[in-house]
């Protein structure tokens, strides 16, 4: 950490009390355009469920990691919580303050303290703009510190992420991958957020470059004592950073839990399923399951009863008709599935 810089005290994960983040019953459904043949038959425009009735809690200091196959809702839950997308329903408490009845200049306000890392480091970044730019742009914006004191922050920003002074007077299509992914994360940092909400922000990267980023956000959230929301498709990444895991499916969110007994324990046969057609590390075993037999179900038709049904090898009749309710099966441990 660079001379002067500001240090905030690590924050050990704290799961009594109010939670810092919130998410109560939250839906977000997006329409279809409508072509021209159903418009001239008054046809109803068809509607994709991206997020249907989730709650989560976050605490202060904690990782929750989200996982689940692409197109599970994961990016939508996460855009919803900053208001890229507007929710249908539901709240986003944070702090205890609803940010979905938040107006436009009072959301900008708490944006600052909830920042997002995407996916892509090579269309987040504004090609046109140097490093400095960028970072200046943030400082001056938000009115994080003086004219004069820009350039020192935004090198003590750079020094934080692993990168140098020299990386000011240059464009991103200058960097590498891995570096764009880290001036990413320091354009978040510039904001002193409380919250960094984490969109797959490996999945672009070489494999050699991930563990390096990872390690990054790592040293970050202890040293800054940073609250984060951590989505991946990887569940190994997931083990490795997160205190709790959420799994979801089609919109919905089918397991939650203390990620040790996820792993160890799944209740729910979709987690089940998923962890037994996880890689390995031990190149001398070969996982017996290929992959969640079939395939998802059209998110504009939904099946009746558990989303999960028409691929669950545990189905029962039940299944077909009855939405099952996320429910606490063991202490901390819940599970929507009629098998409980």
């Amino acid at each position: 950490m660079a001379q002067g810089e500001k240090r905030r005290e690590p924050v050990q994960p704290a799961n009594n009390g109010a939670p810092l983040l919130a998410i109560r019953d939250l839906t977000k459904r997006f329409k279809l355009p409508l072509g021209l043949l159903p418009w001239a038959l008054r046809h109803r425009a068809d509607v994709v469920t991206g997020v249907d009735h989730v709650s989560l809690e976050v605490h202060n200091g904690e990782i929750l990691g989200i996982v689940g196959e692409s197109g599970c809702g994961k990016t939508t839950l996460l855009r919803c919580l900053v208001r890229i997308y507007e929710p249908d329903s539901g709240q986003v408490l944070f702090e205890g303050q609803d940010l979905v009845t938040l107006k436009a200049r009072e959301m900008r306000r708490v944006r600052r303290k909830i920042q997002m890392v995407y996916q892509d480091p090579y269309s987040s970044l504004n090609p046109r703009l140097t490093v400095r730019q960028m970072l200046d742009e943030v400082l001056a914006v938000h009115h994080i510190c003086p004219p004069d004191g820009r350039r020192g922050r935004a090198v003590q920003l750079l020094e934080m992420v692993g990168m140098g002074a020299d990386a000011l007077a240059r464009l991103p299509s200058q960097f590498s991958g891995g570096q764009r992914q880290r001036l990413g994360i320091a354009r978040a940092l510039a904001m002193e957020p409380t919250v960094l909400l984490a969109d797959e922000p490996v999945s672009a990267l070489d494999v050699s470059i991930q563990a390096q980023v990872i390690n990054l956000l790592m040293e970050l959230r202890q040293e800054l004592g940073l609250t984060m929301v951590f989505v991946s498709h990887d569940l190994r990444i997931v083990r490795h950073v997160s205190e709790r895991v959420a799994v979801m499916y089609l919109g919905k969110v089918m397991e939650m839990g203390p990620t040790h007994r996820v792993f160890t324990n799944a209740l729910h046969p979709y987690t089940q399923v998923l962890l037994a057609a996880a890689p390995r590390l031990d190149p001398t075993v070969r996982s017996e399951v290929s992959a969640v037999q079939g395939d998802p179900p059209n998110p504009i038709h939904i099946p009746p009863g558990c989303r999960f049904h028409p691929r669950c090898p545990a189905a029962m009749e039940q299944c077909r008709a009855d939405i099952p309710l996320l429910k606490e099966i063991e202490s901390g441990h819940l599970a929507a599935c009629h098998l409980y």
